[in-house]
């Protein structure tokens, strides 16, 4: 279960950065009818992660089709919006859905994990989106953390203070999935500023309402496929921005999917890399020793 509080983690983490987009108007709150197309699309989104593990069905994405597991394979980042209609429009909210995969070659599992065991570290790992994090509880059925968020692109004016809980399910050996969902967001104004404050839940631009995470993955073909779909609530955008904005949010949600990926398996690669280093030193000196 160790392995499991780790995971978690990662996933809520590199789900997060990749759900920012410029804010459309001023102040907004979350309605009631948002709520509840939001827990339905959840809900659905589970559900087709329960799918995915019956006789013949494909647990990857990436194994759908030869050609994205081949380009995955070969160290290409794929990101795709999940659906045909993306962002999906609910009452007064938007709903963004969006898949990656990666693929770690000359790692283990464990090397994996070793990187995701240091939770303060995420503000290093995945800068700029995430700024500060911590651990809160650990648990053999959930753990919970924290993390403050913000968009370089707003000059550290608005920030998000979050919460979140996250579970575990192992489904084979060298294989499961993690879901996480956000407990807390409150927005901060103006952060940064002397005048910085932080607004009640259900309030603020609408940037970020909900956020909800599945991974998956996968040891084998002598690395590690780690596969992300993150989901986002948001504020509607204004019917005549909508052939504006929307085309920005699929550019940005696209990239920065794609960037805390590239980050995670650079981050990974480099402790590897520095362990195996370590590794040939010492054997080096215990060599000169024997001599």
């Amino acid at each position: 279960m160790q392995r499991s509080a780790i995971w978690n983690r990662f996933c809520a983490s590199i789900a997060l950065a990749a759900l920012f987009f410029p804010a459309t108007g001023h102040a907004a709150s979350l309605d009631p009818t948002t709520l509840k197309a939001w827990d339905e699309y959840v809900d659905f989104a589970s559900k087709q992660v329960e799918l995915r593990l019956g006789a013949g069905k494909t647990f990857l994405w990436v194994d759908e089709t030869p050609d994205r597991l081949a380009r995955v394979r070969a160290g290409e980042i794929a990101v795709s919006p999940v659906g045909q209609q993306n962002p999906k429009r609910v009452p007064l909210g938007l709903i963004h859905d969006w898949v990656g995969a990666a693929f770690i070659a000359n790692v283990t599992l464990s090397d994996v994990l070793h990187i995701l065991r240091d939770y303060p570290r995420y503000k290093d790992l995945y800068r700029p989106a995430v700024i500060d994090s911590r651990a809160i509880a650990t648990g053999k059925a959930a753990d919970r953390f924290s993390m403050l968020l913000v968009n370089k692109s707003w000059f550290m004016k608005t920030a998000f203070d979050t919460e979140y809980e996250s579970c575990f399910v192992q489904v084979g050996e060298g294989r499961g999935y993690s879901v996480s969902h956000t407990t807390r967001v409150q927005e901060i104004d103006d952060y940064g500023a002397p005048g910085q404050r932080t607004l009640n839940e259900g309030e603020g631009k609408g940037i970020i309402w909900r956020l909800f995470s599945i991974t998956r993955y996968a040891e084998r073909d002598g690395g590690v496929y780690i596969e992300l779909e993150a989901i986002g609530l948001s504020r509607d955008i204004p019917p005549s921005l909508h052939w504006l904005v929307e085309p920005i949010v699929r550019r940005i949600s696209r990239g920065s999917l794609s960037t805390s990926l590239r980050q995670t398996e650079e981050a990974v690669q480099s402790q590897v890399e520095l362990a195996r280093g370590e590794a040939a030193s010492a054997g080096l000196r215990a060599s000169h020793l024997s001599q």
